[in-house]
């Protein structure tokens, strides 16, 4: 499960135990890099790459426009665009803001997470193991909201998909919208580690909260 969380889940990667590194780069080098940039006559490689870097290291996290225009130099529509880009590429997917009810509830903002990990890791170079890592909890979370995208397509599961906030910082990792009922979850790679579910979201929503750790992911992402 570690290395699958560092590596991901292309099957060139699977396939070349111990040479995961060079084939992530030379997948990302030779699709990211290459035939993204010609089917969109991108002529300045450089800005895409800087774009998905600073996405990368913001994985779990909400993303703003405006911040990454001014750290790549570019401006806020070109950002939109190669974000999108981006997105059609299947290199990346959004989670929008779930609101509905509450005031305090953050209504406009997203996150952005990579389809798969080894490319996330790809992009920022970054391919050391789980115990020295700092972003254990972003890799944690990237890894079983992009599996369970795969696995509610796979089995024609057709849900909404959200995180909620509000400006208080109460938060749910991931919520699923489907058949009128709203479910909320919560990642922690430690088993052991205590999550704090917030009572108006549950109340509010009537949603029931689940908290997916390493003894319990399996049956989340369609493994058992």
């Amino acid at each position: 499960m570690e290395t699958r969380l560092v590596y991901g889940f292309y099957p060139e990667s699977i396939a070349s135990r111990g040479e995961e590194r060079e084939v992530l780069n030379e997948i990302s080098q030779s699709y990211l890099y290459r035939d993204i940039l010609a089917l969109a006559n991108i002529k300045k490689p450089e800005v895409l790459e800087k774009i998905l870097q600073a996405l990368a290291f913001q994985i779990g996290s909400e993303v703003s426009y405006n911040e990454i225009a001014q750290l790549t130099g570019v401006d806020k529509n070109t950002v939109s665009n190669y974000i999108h880009l981006l997105e059609i590429s299947y290199i990346i997917f959004p989670l929008t803001s779930f609101s509905r009810n509450l005031r305090n509830e953050i209504k406009t903002n997203r996150k952005i997470y990579f389809y798969d990990n080894g490319i996330r890791n790809a992009v920022i170079q970054n391919f050391n193991p789980m115990e020295l890592r700092d972003d254990v909890g972003a890799l944690w979370e990237n890894f079983l909201i992009s599996e369970r995208l795969k696995h509610n397509s796979y089995s024609r599961r057709f849900v909404n998909r959200y995180f909620w906030r509000t400006k208080q910082q109460q938060e749910i990792d991931y919520v699923e919208e489907a058949d009128g009922k709203i479910t909320g979850y919560e990642f922690k790679w430690n088993p052991k580690a205590k999550a704090k579910i917030p009572s108006n979201f549950v109340e509010t929503y009537s949603a029931d909260v689940q908290v997916i750790s390493k003894d319990n992911f399996r049956a989340f992402i369609g493994l058992e």
